[in-house]
Parts: structure tokens; C-alpha cells; sequence
């Protein structure tokens, strides 16, 4: 992002740091980067995440589309085969295969962990296609072409050119292609037609079975793994591991988060039998520290071709820095680096892809006065890195909790890891069919909180009021704010309620 004079203000990064020569060194590297992220508009770059068409007939014809694609299994409905893609795959003359691929499971961390690397390696001069899931508001979202959604005609064009070998597919097969799997054949077609230099592919869930794993990966990215489908892909850690490590294929680089000591055994053996080289977060790479500045932190990361100080990420919490790590090491296992070449990658230019990174509804400020934040947690494990990272980066005197959280979940450990922040909770529920019921919620929030901490506002945007004006009770500046959190459902509704796309 530029300044009206049309000059960069990350390129006088360094500059800034220089300035600073009477003060300590790290004060001077935190200065810096809050006053580069001020020079950008006042905040973190903005989210990509696209409006509905302002053309009547492309609204019209997306809408369309979107209620085809609704008539198939939604995406909690799985038949464990990658049978009907392979099909679609092979029909469509296996479109997947000509462009190499990043491949990202794990539990929580996926969706910010490939835009990092898509950041990084558009920084590079690589056309990219991602394919992530699911979106927090607009369906387009889910497949990018150079680091932004496709455009609704794009989307529909895409759509309207695969429908005849979906439907193909369809009549040959015991059930039809599910929603998740079309939409999937529709990246593997948009990034073949594009054509990209590189895909960076997140699974839906899982690994093995999962509708993306007809690409081979070059790069097998593995973040953190906890208990979360529990029910579809195991009750252990271990468990999990077995079916998310499917996607770690003959010869690639494994890029391994730090992981449960019986996750991460599965999967280095997993690796050793399809003869993949392993990297692992804590000994090959990692984070060698990080402090907070204005807007995000301030990292330096051990990648595998040495060390990257001074990187400015505009995102919050230590998640957020372990993300980063597992990112760059990808990019540079893709690039070869620690393998077939020494150096590490350009610094200059990883700092600037670092800075332009933004997530969508991961601890996102929508609003000031009081401060409302926008985070998609919708497990115990998100739930308890979302709370460290709002304690770390935000001065709340008092935060309100939204919460609204899907039925399969295990809603009870979500509360129980934000109970400690939380002053009070409204529980609401969003507009699908998945959402728990506001007075079920609310029945386990009295067990976690206390009757007098809950609050019940069946309706999002009665629930947004009220917590709103239970921060404002604190006074204008006293710090008051509110955590909208629990499904990324509830995100996207929320977001689009306080004027966000």
C-alpha cells in the first residue's frame, strides 16, 4: 500500500530503525513498525473479502449458482472416498496436474498459514491459486488468482463450464458430487485455466479422504493437530494424525508444526515410509522471538536457509508468529532452500510479503469505541490461543463475549477457554442449519460462567446490540470491548452486520 506521493512505506523500514540510534535497539524495531503500519491508512492492510455484485444480472446469476451448489451434501455430510473427485479429475483431463502444489492440513491455523504462503510467494513473482475453506462471507473468497478472490463472473464462468462433467460424474456414480467437491473441481479448473505457477491447496477436513487430496503435493504443510470432527477422524491426537497425514506423498518436504508428541510420531513415520524429507517446527525452523507493536508483532523466524530478523506481521498472537514460521519454511522447502541451495530468501522481500499478509476474521477489529473483534475459534484449541492472543494484544478493562458456535463442536471446552476473559457472554446463534440452539448454548454458559455472566439473545443482531452496550457501560475511554467468536458462521453474519463488506 502506497502513500499519496506514491512512494512504499515499508521500504523505509530500515530507514526508520536507523533513526532510531539513541534508544534500545528493540524499542527502536518496535517503533519502527507501528510507525510503517500507521503510514498504511491508519491499520493493518485490508481483508480481502468480497461484496455481492453491484450488477443486478451477475447477482442474480451467483445466486443461482450458490443454490445449485446448495442442493448437493454440505460439507459436514462425508462419504469417506476420493472416488467421485478422481472421477471429475479425470473427465476434466486432470487439470490438477499442471501446476505443483502446496498442500496445508491440520487442525487449527490452515486458512492464515496459506495466505502467508500465498503472500510470500506472490512476493516472488509467482502467479498463485489458493483454495481455502470455509469462507466467511462470500463464496468466491474460497478461490484466489494472484491473492484475491476470483470475481463473481469468473466464479460463474467456471462454474457453468464444469457443470456438464459434474453432471457427467454424477449419473456414474452411487451419490453425487458433494458441494465441497465441485467447488473443489472449480479451483483445480480456474488455477489449470489461469494458469498459475503454484497452488496452495488447504484441505476440508482431514487428509486422506479429503476431496483435495488428487494433488500430489511438493510441499506437505502440517499445522498444529488437536481434537476437533472427532467423530469422522478420531477420538487421539494419533488418530487425526493417520488420516490428515495422507497428504504427504512420495518425495515431498513435510513442513511439521509443533504437534502432540503421538500426532507427530505417526506422521514422521508416515513420512519415512513414502521416503519424504521431514522439517520440523522447534528444530529445523521456528520462532526466535517476538514482541508486540502496533496493529500485530514484530518476529524474528529461523527458516531453513538461516535467519529472517526484524519481520513486521500484522496479525495478533503467538499463533499467529508460529504460522509465520511454518509458512516461510514451506516457501523456502518449495524454492529448495537447505536442500539444493544455501541461502536463505531475500529478506527485504519476505519482510514486505509478511507486512501486506491480512485474515479475515482472525482477531479482525471491525469497530472502535467500544473495540468489537471479530475471531472464527471454533474449537477448545482455537479457543484458548484466540484468548492468550487477546490478552497479549488488547488493553481491555472489560470484554463481552458473542458467542454463537455450531452443534457438533465441543462447545463446552470453547466456553470454559474463554471464561477467564470474558466479563460476561451473550450467546446467540447464526442463520444455518448447523448452529446450536441460543438456549442450548446458553444452558451450558450458565454451567461455565454463572447465571448472572450470561446473557440470551437468540437473534445476531440483538446479541451484537447488547454486548455492545454492556461495553459501553465501561464509559468511552475506559476500555471496554467485545469478542465476537465461536463459528466462523458467526463471523461472516457478524461482519456483514457492522458494515463490513
Amino acid at each position: 500500500m502506497s502513500d499519496p506521493n506514491g512512494t512504499d512505506p515499508l521500504d523505509s523500514f530500515d530507514e526508520i530503525i536507523a533513526e532510531e540510534t539513541d534508544r534500545d535497539p528493540d524499542l527502536a524495531v518496535i517503533e519502527a513498525g507501528s510507525r510503517t503500519l500507521r503510514t498504511q491508512s491508519g491499520g493493518p492492510p485490508q481483508a480481502d473479502v468480497p461484496t455481492r455484485p453491484e450488477d443486478p444480472e451477475v447477482d442474480k446469476a451467483l445466486r443461482e449458482v450458490e443454490a445449485e451448489l446448495a442442493t448437493r451434501w454440505g460439507e459436514t455430510k462425508l462419504e469417506p472416498s476420493v472416488s467421485r473427485i478422481s472421477a471429475l479429475m479425470d473427465v476434466l483431463g486432470e487439470p490438477q496436474r499442471s501446476y505443483p502444489s502446496i498442500h496445508i492440513t491440520g487442525t487449527n491455523g490452515k486458512t492464515s498459514t496459506a495466505r502467508m504462503i500465498e503472500a510470500l510467494l506472490g512476493a516472488f513473482e509467482l502467479r498463485t491459486g489458493r483454495y481455502t475453506s470455509p469462507h466467511v462471507q462470500s463464496i468466491t473468497e474460497r478461490i484466489s488468482l494472484d491473492g484475491a478472490p476470483i470475481s463473481a463472473e469468473r466464479f460463474i464462468e467456471t462454474y457453468q463450464d464444469i457443470k456438464p462433467y459434474v453432471e457427467m460424474v454424477d449419473g456414474q456414480q452411487e451419490y453425487r458430487l458433494s458441494f465441497f467437491e465441485v467447488l473443489t473441481g472449480m479451483a483445480y479448473a480456474a488455477f489449470a485455466d489461469a494458469p498459475v505457477d503454484v497452488a496452495v491447496v488447504e484441505v476440508g477436513m482431514g487428509g486422506s479422504w479429503d476431496a483435495t487430496n488428487v494433488i500430489d503435493g511438493d510441499v506437505a504443510v502440517i499445522t498444529p493437530i488437536d481434537l476437533d470432527h472427532t467423530d469422522r477422524l478420531g477420538e487421539t491426537p494419533a488418530q487425526i494424525a493417520g488420516e490428515k497425514g495422507g497428504i504427504i506423498k512420495q518425495d515431498a518436504t513435510v513442513i511439521l508444526a509443533q504437534q502432540p508428541v503421538d500426532a507427530a510420531q505417526v506422521l514422521l513415520k508416515k513420512a519415512v515410509e513414502v521416503d519424504a524429507t521431514v522439517a520440523r517446527e522447534g528444530l529445523e525452523f521456528g520462532v526466535v522471538a517476538r514482541q508486540v507493536a502496533v496493529g500485530g508483532q514484530l518476529i524474528t523466524l529461523r527458516g531453513l536457509g538461516g535467519e529472517y530478523p526484524e519481520v513486521y506481521l500484522p496479525l495478533h498472537g503467538a499463533h499467529q508468529a508460529h504460522n509465520a514460521a511454518v509458512a516461510l519454511a514451506a516457501v523456502e522447502a518449495f524454492f529448495g532452500v537447505g536442500e539444493q541451495r544455501p541461502d536463505p530468501l531475500d529478506i527485504d522481500t519476505v519482510r514486505k510479503a509478511f507486512a501486506a499478509v491480512s485474515s479475515p476474521g482472525r482477531l479482525e477489529v471491525v469497530r472502535r469505541s467500544p473495540t468489537v473483534v471479530l475471531d472464527a475459534a471454533h474449537n477448545p484449541a482455537g479457543a484458548r490461543v484466540t484468548a492468550e492472543a487477546v490478552q497479549e494484544a488488547f488493553d481491555f478493562s472489560r470484554l463481552i463475549g458473542v458467542v454463537g458456535a455450531s452443534g457438533d463442536k465441543n462447545v463446552r471446552g470453547l466456553l470454559e477457554a474463554f471464561e477467564p476473559i470474558f466479563a460476561e457472554v451473550v450467546v446467540t446463534q447464526n442463520s444455518t442449519p448447523r448452529a446450536m440452539d441460543a438456549d442450548e448454548l446458553a444452558a451450558i454458559a450458565v454451567e461455565v460462567f454463572g447465571e448472572e455472566r450470561v446473557q440470551v439473545e437468540p437473534r445476531l443482531p440483538d446479541a451484537l446490540e447488547a454486548a455492545i452496550t454492556l461495553a459501553e457501560e465501561e464509559g468511552e475511554f475506559a476500555g471496554g470491548g467485545v469478542l465476537i467468536t465461536g463459528s466462523v458462521i458467526t463471523v461472516g453474519e457478524a461482519r456483514l452486520l457492522l458494515g463490513k463488506g
